[in-house]
């Protein structure tokens, strides 16, 4: 089975919505580990899910630096 990589966009109800290459996909929430958060990089195989903490925090650093480039003056 296919190991999926993307990034939680966000929670609508029953919902996660899975950013994954550009699109977005929805996923049932309840499918993913209670602590997941918007933002997580998560790992999906069929009906499994694995957060990437460490993804997940070099994804923040680079998000982080990008809005310091854009607010220095």
């Amino acid at each position: 089975m296919k190991k999926i990589k993307g990034i939680i966009d966000r929670f609508e109800e029953r919902f996660a919505v899975i950013e994954i290459e550009g699109k977005t996909k929805d996923y049932p929430k309840d499918i993913f580990p209670r602590d997941t958060q918007v933002g997580d990089v998560v790992y999906i195989t069929g009906d499994k899910v694995e957060i990437d903490k460490s993804e997940t925090k070099k994804l923040a650093k680079e998000i982080e630096n990008l809005m310091n480039e854009v607010w220095e003056d």
